[in-house]
């Protein structure tokens, strides 16, 4: 069988058609809405990545969509708050590409973090989240920095347990308990000085998306070109990508690194190499 946006369209409509629901496809973006009528809320899928992750896993692509849509709708239609809920907050890292605010205009609640990420607030409900937004925090009075502090400490609560793979002399060690908030670890300060202890090479940190944190112990010019390989094939697959470049960490700060063959640079905006 073969798989094409116009077919994943229809695949998509098939399964999640409900009498409270309607679809909108954008031809030009190859994006597939799911509003729900009442609410007049709702979701975009982009259809080509949809299309690219069914070639690797089939039928399972498209089961975690469906699954990832049913759980967002449903949220949406339920009335979320914060207060009492302090240990559910949590920090989530997205691309600096991702909306920074609702379609209605309604801002979410970020920091920056590096050129390639930015970090958003989030109130875990279970089986998803809600972002924290503005009109949340003024409806409850609530203070941005006390949330921002909470969700950093609740972080930290999270087990750090990886598992180790070591390839032509690399060790790269992957944390992927697929709770939402794998990618959130790099946030653990206190958890990445740990392993910035422990590594003998050059300790490069990756989150190509949102359920997976790997860091890696490069030892030679063969292990970058491995990470870059690994971090575009976790990129391409993961269900929420971030980011395919890696980050150099030499404590404390996270420097982006281009590799290019077997000639990584950092790129800390004066060229080095």
């Amino acid at each position: 069988m073969k798989m094409n946006e116009r077919k994943m369209r229809q695949e998509l409509e098939s399964r999640l058609q409900n009498d409270d629901r309607t679809f909108t496809y954008d031809r030009e973006k190859e994006n597939l809405r799911i509003e729900n009528t009442t609410t007049g809320k709702g979701i975009d899928i982009a259809l080509p990545g949809i299309v690219a992750k069914w070639h690797v896993k089939k039928e399972k692509a498209i089961e975690e969509v469906v699954y990832y849509v049913e759980e967002a709708l449903d949220v949406m239609g339920r009335e979320q708050t914060v207060t009492g809920s302090e240990k559910k907050i949590y920090p989530v890292i997205r691309s600096t590409s991702f909306p920074v605010e609702s379609e209605d205009g309604n801002k979410f609640l970020t920091d920056d973090h590096t050129a390639e990420t930015r970090i958003f607030y989030a109130l875990d409900l279970g089986k998803t989240y809600r972002l924290i937004d503005e009109k949340l925090i003024e409806k409850e009075g609530l203070d941005p920095k006390e949330i921002r502090e909470v969700a950093r400490f609740n972080v930290r609560s999270l087990s750090t347990a990886m598992k180790k793979d070591t390839v032509a002399d690399n060790d790269f060690y992957f944390l992927n308990t697929n709770d939402g908030y794998d990618a959130s670890r790099i946030l653990n300060e206190k958890f990445l000085e740990e392993k910035f202890g422990q590594i003998k090479g050059d300790m490069a940190v990756a989150v190509p998306h949102q359920d997976v944190l790997i860091i890696a112990d490069i030892r030679n010019k063969t292990g970058y070109d491995i990470l870059a390989q690994m971090t575009m094939s976790f990129f391409t697959n993961g269900l929420v990508p971030i980011t395919a470049l890696s980050f150099i960490y030499e404590g404390e700060k996270l420097e982006p690194i281009f590799i290019l063959g077997k000639n990584p640079r950092v790129d800390d905006g004066k060229g080095k190499s």
